[in-house]
C-alpha cells in the first residue's frame, strides 16, 4: 500500500452519507474504516498513512485526539463577523441566559452543537430553562427571515468545489427519485452570491468548510452559517471534493499553521502545544 494514501475513519453509526463517502474511499484508491466504540486500532494510529475522519464532532474529536490531529472549523462566533449585507440580518453571539432575557421574536440556535432545537421563539422565556440545559452555554439569536431554498457548498482554499441543495419551500430539495436537483437558475443564483462571499477579504475562513446560503422570499440571498465539512451533510454534492475538502481540513497537530490555530475549535485549543 502507498504510504500516502490516506486511511478515511468513519463512525460507528451507518448512515447513507458514511456509505457514499466509504464507496468514494474505493474509487480514489483509499482505505475506508469504520471504527467500533470510537477506539483507534493501534496498528491505524501508527499507520504512518495520512489519517482522515468523516463523523459527528464528538466522534471526530475523540478519534482526533487518537490519532494525533487536529480539526479545523469556522469559529462559534463567524456569523457575527461577517458584514452585514451578506446577512441581510442582525445576528448576536450570547449565553441562552441572557437570550431568555430578550422578550422579542428571534430564530435562537445553539452556537455549537445540536443541545436545544434552533427555530424561531416568541419570546426568550420560551427557550429551554435551566432545569434542562445550562444558561452560560453560547447561543446564537439572529433577526428572523424566510429561506424559500437553502444550499450546501463545500469550500477548499476559497472555492466552491461543489454544491447542492438541500432545502426548498419547507421541505427537504429531493425529488421522488433521490436526486438533489437544481431548478431553473438556482444554481448560477447559488454560485454567484457565495463566489462573491468568498472574494470579499473582510471574510475570513478555514481552508476548507462548507458554507451554506440561501435565497430569501423577495429573491434576495444571505448567507446561512458555515460548518466544518467532516462532519456535513453530503445531499447531492460531489463525495471526492467533499472528501478532498476534508483532508484540508484535518491537520496533523505538530504542522499546524498560526493561521490554522485560528480555526482550531475551543473545544480543542486547550489541548494544543
Amino acid at each position: 500500500m502507498n504510504p500516502e494514501t490516506p486511511i478515511v475513519l468513519l463512525g460507528p453509526r451507518m448512515t447513507d452519507d458514511s456509505v457514499t463517502v466509504w464507496r468514494t474511499c474505493l474509487e480514489l484508491g483509499w482505505t475506508p474504516e469504520r471504527i467500533q466504540g470510537w477506539r483507534v486500532a493501534e496498528h491505524l494510529a501508527i499507520s504512518g498513512r495520512p489519517v482522515m475522519i468523516y463523523g459527528e464532532p464528538l466522534f471526530a474529536e475523540a478519534v482526533a485526539d487518537q490519532t494525533g490531529l487536529v480539526l479545523l472549523e469556522p469559529s462559534i462566533d463567524w456569523l457575527t463577523t461577517l458584514p452585514r449585507e451578506h446577512l441581510l440580518r442582525d445576528i448576536e453571539l450570547m449565553t441562552l441566559g441572557e437570550a431568555r432575557a430578550r422578550t422579542s421574536p428571534a430564530f435562537v440556535k445553539p452556537a455549537d452543537g445540536k443541545i436545544f432545537e434552533p427555530k424561531v421563539y416568541p419570546s426568550g422565556n420560551e427557550l429551554p430553562t435551566d432545569e434542562h440545559v445550562d444558561m452560560d452555554i453560547p447561543v446564537l439569536r439572529s433577526g428572523i427571515v424566510d429561506f424559500r431554498l437553502e444550499v450546501r457548498c463545500f469550500v477548499r482554499q476559497r472555492n466552491i468545489v461543489t454544491l447542492s441543495p438541500y432545502w426548498r419551500d419547507g421541505e427537504l430539495a429531493q425529488d421522488e427519485g433521490g436526486q438533489w436537483s437544481f431548478l431553473e437558475d438556482e444554481e448560477s443564483g447559488a454560485r454567484d452570491f457565495a463566489g462573491m462571499v468568498l472574494a470579499d477579504a473582510r471574510v475570513a475562513l478555514p481552508s476548507a468548510c462548507t458554507l451554506d446560503v440561501g435565497r430569501l422570499s423577495g429573491g434576495e440571498w444571505a448567507v446561512i452559517e458555515a460548518n466544518p465539512c467532516w462532519g456535513a451533510g453530503l445531499y447531492g454534492c460531489d463525495a471526492k471534493e467533499v472528501l478532498l475538502s476534508i483532508r484540508d481540513a484535518i491537520v496533523p497537530r505538530g504542522s499546524l499553521s498560526d493561521d490554522d490555530k485560528r480555526w482550531v475549535s475551543k473545544r480543542r485549543a486547550t489541548l494544543l502545544p
